[in-house]
């Protein structure tokens, strides 16, 4: 069942010989680090391609000619070095992993260093470095905190340009009732090519309401 995930995932997303063998690599590392650190949910271990490499895929084409990257929260590498591995052959192709865990930060470097995947691994809080990222096109984050708070670690660079892109699931649209108390965007809700009841909000305009 999983070579079957595999193949329909490569194929729906039109992934060469070369990358498909280096996400190859991505999971055997992803499996081996697991049983020491705790990267991603054990039940979706099995369910890697589908859950995990198929949602990340799915971004690149919602940003296509966006060219760097900053991937919040990056913890196992889903989606910003899921990203850096597809998007390795366009040119000056980058991505920024941003990941407090010192640990996770190893198996990053070390998983990005097997790939040749484009990236840089900032092992640092979020708040510390988010105004030094000046210069980014698109800022995701998944499975990291609600939208108000995103928002808020983002704003820095939403306002100056950049697009985010954050997976969301079922309680999208709570999210998003709660961020408009606060903030003014303009928005796509994106439906997820993975999960029926996820959405991916693709924020491209970024302003407080006047209190």
């Amino acid at each position: 069942m999983a070579s079957n995930d595999r193949e329909k995932v490569l194929a729906a997303h039109d992934v060469s010989r070369e990358t498909s063998r280096l996400l190859d690599i991505y999971v055997e590392q992803l499996k081996r680090w697991q049983t020491v650190k705790n990267l991603v949910g054990p039940a979706t271990l099995s369910e890697v391609w589908t859950r995990h490499i198929a949602d990340a895929l799915q971004l690149l084409a919602l940003a296509p000619d966006s060219k760097r990257w900053l991937d919040l929260g990056s913890g196992a590498g889903i989606p910003g070095l899921i990203l850096a591995i597809a998007g390795r052959d366009r040119e000056m192709f980058h991505v920024k992993l941003l990941e407090s865990n010192a640990r996770k930060c190893a198996f990053l470097t070390e998983t990005a260093r097997l790939t040749g995947a484009p990236v840089t691994v900032l092992n640092a809080r979020i708040e510390e470095v988010i105004t030094e990222q000046a210069g980014t096109e698109v800022v995701c984050a998944r499975a990291l905190a609600p939208l108000p708070q995103l928002l808020d670690w983002t704003e820095p660079l939403l306002k100056t340009g950049a697009v985010g892109l954050f997976p969301k699931g079922r309680d999208a649209s709570t999210e998003l009732t709660e961020a408009q108390r606060k903030w003014t965007l303009t928005y796509d809700s994106i439906p997820s090519r993975t999960d029926s009841q996820a959405r991916i909000l693709r924020v491209t305009a970024l302003s407080r309401v006047d209190s």
